[in-house]
């Protein structure tokens, strides 16, 4: 295995492991130092990236539009205050229950579903990404690479896998991370420490910047420190990869308190919105969270409780239901552009075709640049029999979106449909290369190029994807 692999994982975990801080540290590093000169910026980048496709290929992502853009609306506004000097973001939602998030060099930002739900509030959810985006400014990836090539680079090549193995399987993720930072050197904690003060410090002071409340953060840290105690002898990954203790939360909330004050934010339902869809999503036992959400639509906040109801007696398919509980959300919930697209996966699970096309189209005329408006109107028109009206929605979020692999798979499929089998060719390669399938992606470009009647630009397009299936392949055979 080669040595770059082994420090890419520990790079990758600095977004992991939320080490306890013990003194505070109050010096930026030097991006201009020796660590940071370790590994050029464009390489970081490329290595990123590409681990985002063995990611990808790896783990089950959460194909949620509405869930997604929240998440990235948060992180966009952040973005700007922070100390990042490349902001080319990449946003991974992952289908995973567990409370996690980790920040891969390049940009690349993964949050697991579990956390979302883990949250007590926005500014909780917020101080994670800022948290992540501080390691991503302030260049830990590079100075863990010197500090490695001093110690024992080995052990890394562990973490990385457990990474992966928690992103895919929840249960063998916890046991290997366990045991492979079980073994890990004390010299590895210091560094980690110092890694950990200065994202808390310098996220919180993103935090600021972008009018967010920094004592979000040690209410986070203390809100998971309490979760343990359910969870018994085994915790969450997220305690695993990220441990909490009484000194971090308190050193955070000193920080925090030294911090200027923020004006307060009116009140808008998008974090009670995705947290309350993502709960449903993640649930094991949909019936019985919509028996505890209907018990609670007399409490201090019904629309939340209508919400969920909703939600979840769609997945237990008792749409009756559903459109009663909708019906009985507040007027100010019902014109939100997010439970307007709940209702239209409603009228979908109906099989209201119709209807769901009039409300899909009313909504592409008021925001047809919205990423979920579009998705959910691609959906629209190809469940209801119109493939060839998805295949330019579906073209026109892959200009801004090109690494939606949901949305290359479905325009696979909108194309085979219509009977364009080198658009099917085409959109299959560029599933496969997103999600680190080199080969398969080479099979589809022999198979697309044997169909009969090409045009002399498909086969440029295709020779074009061929080159750059190759050097993808070459890349991640010398960076991984």
């Amino acid at each position: 295995m080669r040595f770059i692999f082994s420090v890419t994982l520990l790079s990758i975990c600095s977004g992991l492991l939320f080490t306890s801080v013990s003194s505070a540290s109050t010096n930026l590093p030097v991006l201009s130092d020796r660590s940071s000169a370790s590994v050029s910026m464009a390489s970081e980048y490329r290595l990123g990236r590409n681990w985002a496709r063995m990611l990808r290929g790896s783990a089950p992502l959460l194909n949620d539009p509405l869930t997604f853009h929240y998440l990235e609306e948060l992180l966009w506004d952040l973005a700007p205050h922070s100390q990042l000097s490349d902001r080319r973001l990449e946003l991974i939602l992952l289908d995973n229950p567990t409370f996690n998030a980790f920040a891969v060099p390049g940009g690349v930002i993964g949050v697991h579903a579990g956390l979302i739900t883990a949250a007590g509030s926005e500014d909780e959810l917020v101080s994670v990404l800022a948290h992540e985006l501080a390691h991503l400014s302030q260049r830990h990836f590079a100075q863990r690479i010197e500090e490695e090539r001093r110690n024992r680079p080995l052990v890394l090549a562990g973490i990385l896998a457990s990474i992966l193995i928690a992103a895919a399987d929840t249960q063998g993720g916890a046991a290997a991370l366990s045991s492979t930072m079980g073994a890990s050197a004390q010299a590895q904690l210091t560094f980690s420490r110092r890694n950990e003060e200065e994202a808390d410090r310098v996220g919180m002071q993103t935090m600021v910047a972008a009018d967010r409340d920094p004592k979000a953060m040690p209410q986070m840290f203390s809100r998971l420190q309490r979760s343990y105690r359910f969870y018994g002898q085994r915790p969450p990954e997220f305690l695993l990869s990220h441990p909490v203790t009484e000194a971090r939360i308190a050193d955070s909330l000193n920080r925090a308190e030294t911090l200027p004050n923020v004006s307060h934010r009116a009140y808008s339902p998008e974090f009670d919105i995705i947290r309350t869809r993502s709960e449903v999503h993640l649930s094991a036992q949909p019936g019985e969270i919509l028996k505890r959400f209907v018990a609670d639509v007399n409490s201090s906040n019904p629309a939340v409780a209508h919400y969920g109801a909703m939600q979840a007696a769609m997945r237990t398919g008792q749409l009756d239901v559903a459109k009663q509980h909708f019906n009985q959300l507040p007027e100010p919930w019902k014109r939100h552009t997010y439970v307007k697209l709940s209702e239209i996966e409603l009228l979908l699970a109906e099989n209201d075709f119709a209807q769901a096309e009039r409300r899909s189209d009313e909504m592409m005329a008021l925001y047809p640049d919205s990423m979920p408006v579009m998705k959910i109107h691609a959906q629209v028109m190809h469940t209801s029999g119109q493939p060839e009206r998805a295949i330019p929605v579906y073209r026109r979020l892959l200009q801004d979106y090109p690494t939606d692999t949901d949305s290359w798979y479905q325009l696979a499929e909108a194309e085979g449909l219509t009977g364009n089998i080198i658009g099917v060719h085409e959109a299959r390669i560029e599933y496969f290369l997103l999600t680190g399938n080199i080969d398969s992606a080479i099979q589809q470009v022999t198979f697309a190029k044997r169909e009969p009647n090409l045009q002399p630009s498909d086969l440029a397009r295709l020779e074009q994807l061929e080159a750059e299936t190759l050097e993808i392949r070459q890349q991640i055979k010398e960076d991984l």
